[in-house]
């Protein structure tokens, strides 16, 4: 008579820990999205901690129970409350799981975009210095970048000192260095940004 509710509080105290996992799990969900957003440059960690709420209550609802009946059939001694809960937190750590791969793949992406960026900005740097009128050759650490194409076609601006005038050019990535960079004329980024 006594192994019974010994064998039950075994099981129950190796069968807790879903809910704690689920509360620390989300708390770091939030974080993984504001350090590591799926999407974007950055995110919010309460929009993060939301979000992982979703998903790991959505898994616990959806995918837990077939996964709890899964466990069951390799451990039939095993209680079904303590099988769901075991199954839970593998939903709970996986929805975890994925959201930092998911982020360290989005880093990845926005780390090659920047680079992307930085070298259509030195090829257009390096041809409005050898082309471009004087005037905007002495400001060429001041660029307007408007990415057409990204991560291949951009179009940089220089302003002049006095800001009344730009001179811009496309760069193509795609093309060999010598011929990546054309001449676009002096209208600036920001009224093409605009659509005017």
């Amino acid at each position: 008579m006594l192994t019974t509710p010994l064998v039950r509080a075994r099981w129950r105290l190796r069968g807790a820990w879903m809910w704690p996992a689920f509360v620390a799990l989300t708390l770091v969900d939030g974080a993984i999205i504001h350090w590591l957003p799926p999407s974007g440059d950055s995110g919010s960690a309460v929009g993060g901690w939301l979000i992982g709420v979703f998903l790991s209550l959505l898994a616990i609802i959806l995918i837990a129970p077939l996964l709890a009946r899964g466990i069951r059939r390799f451990r039939t001694d095993m209680p079904t409350v303590v099988a769901r809960d075991y199954a839970g937190t593998a939903v709970i750590v996986t929805v975890t799981v994925t959201l930092l791969l998911v982020g360290l793949t989005h880093q990845q992406a926005v780390a090659s975009d920047q680079r992307a960026l930085q070298d259509a900005i030195a090829r257009a740097q390096a041809y409005i210095g050898d082309r471009a009128p004087a005037q905007f050759q002495r400001n060429l650490s001041v660029v307007e970048t408007l990415p057409v194409q990204p991560p291949e076609v951009y179009r940089v601006c220089v302003p002049n000192r006095q800001g009344d005038r730009t001179y811009c050019v496309v760069v193509d990535r795609s093309k060999p260095f010598a011929s990546s960079v054309k001449f676009d004329g002096y209208e600036p980024n920001s009224l093409l940004g605009q659509g005017t």
